[in-house]
């Protein structure tokens, strides 16, 4: 399972309350992001929801393709944003707590920890075959990724 499926609108009820609809948990979820993506009902939340979920759409459905947002990239622009996080040397409770501030969004600090031990053992093996396949340019920009997320 994707971390992106394991992470949540903080304030879920209240947002739905607000918006008088049912919707998933799930920031990701295609009810979530169609919510986001068309706008419909914004105006119906309070100020800061509104700014943290507008905030959200910008930084990750912002893309021209023609299937956004099912197309892939806010998932992996949310993946890249727990990356960077992580190489500013956040633990995943702090992540976590950033997340919120940032987007009014939650995880699980053990979900965060989890899909970062899985980065780091991907970056392992990434360094690992770079080395067999004698690319040393490659296997020295896994090594240093693999070092910002593991310090």
């Amino acid at each position: 399972m994707a971390i992106t499926d394991k992470i949540y609108l903080k304030n879920h009820r209240q947002i739905a309350s607000q918006l008088d609809a049912n919707i998933p948990k799930g920031a990701f979820k295609g009810a979530t992001l169609d919510l986001v993506f068309s706008g419909d009902g914004l105006a119906d939340l309070d100020e800061a929801t509104r700014d943290r979920v507008l905030e959200f759409a910008e930084d990750f459905l912002d893309c021209g393709c023609d299937d956004a947002p099912y197309c892939g990239h806010p998932e992996r622009k949310f993946v890249r944003y727990l990356l960077e996080l992580r190489a500013q040397g956040l633990g995943p409770d702090a992540i976590v707590d950033v997340m919120g501030e940032d987007y009014m969004l939650y995880a699980y600090p053990g979900d965060v920890l989890s899909f970062l031990d899985s980065a780091v053992r991907t970056l392992e093996a990434t360094e690992s075959l770079a080395a067999v396949e004698g690319d040393e340019e490659a296997r020295e920009r896994a090594r240093e990724a693999r070092n910002a997320l593991a310090r």
